[in-house]
């Protein structure tokens, strides 16, 4: 599996952070995920391609009793992540490691999530990773996923070609012809759905959800 940063090259991680927060709404979408998730005490929790850890920190503040890691495949956004995580005060693991060879037993987690990974990974990863997370969920535990989806409309199809520029488009075509749920649904999940959809100005951002049988 080629790894690919987040914003495809490394001299540019520094800015992902600034990069999301000025243009996708970030706030937004990764609250709405976090409220999907429905955490409870006791849940063990896994961000899968945590990156920066914006979204495991969202994850650890609605729920302090839950246990919550995060995992990516790069060492310098990881760094980074630490940095956040002691200035929040939190208690989160870390982990270095790829989504589809994620160094956990099986059914270790009660909710994976995962924030814009998916659109980096060839048709091939992404049918290998969801096969991985729904070997590592407890049986009825679910996996949320957001991520580009299928365009709303022609403007934001237009709008979704600057990223299949910037990340290419042998991955990003999958998303926006709307395929993630049918991975999840071959990769054995049930009670697959795309549960919202966000304009932004790159394209449509999506939400989805499925349960581990």
């Amino acid at each position: 599996m080629n790894y690919i940063p987040a914003l495809r090259y490394e001299s540019l991680t520094r800015f992902y952070d600034p990069v999301l927060r000025a243009t996708l709404k970030e706030n937004r979408f990764k609250r709405l995920l976090v409220e999907q998730a429905a955490l409870r005490p006791g849940h063990r929790v896994l961000d899968v391609g945590c990156g920066t850890a914006t979204l495991t920190i969202l994850l650890k503040q609605a729920c302090a009793e839950a246990e919550v890691t995060g995992l990516d495949g790069d060492a310098k956004v990881l760094d980074l992540a630490r940095t956040k995580i002691k200035a929040a005060g939190l208690d989160i693991s870390l982990k270095q490691g790829l989504a589809s060879e994620a160094p956990f037993p099986p059914a270790s987690f009660d909710r994976i999530v995962s924030s814009l990974v998916f659109h980096h990974l060839t048709t091939e990863e992404k049918r290998r990773t969801l096969k991985r997370v729904r070997e590592l969920l407890k049986s009825g535990g679910e996996v949320h996923i957001a991520d580009w989806g299928k365009a709303q409309n022609p403007a934001m199809r237009v709008a979704f070609l600057a990223i299949q520029i910037l990340d290419g488009f042998a991955t990003t075509t999958d998303n926006v012809r709307g395929l993630l749920p049918t991975f999840m649904t071959d990769a054995g999940f049930r009670a697959v759905e795309e549960t919202h959809r966000e304009m932004t100005i790159f394209g449509t951002l999506s939400l989805y959800r499925g349960v581990a049988p």
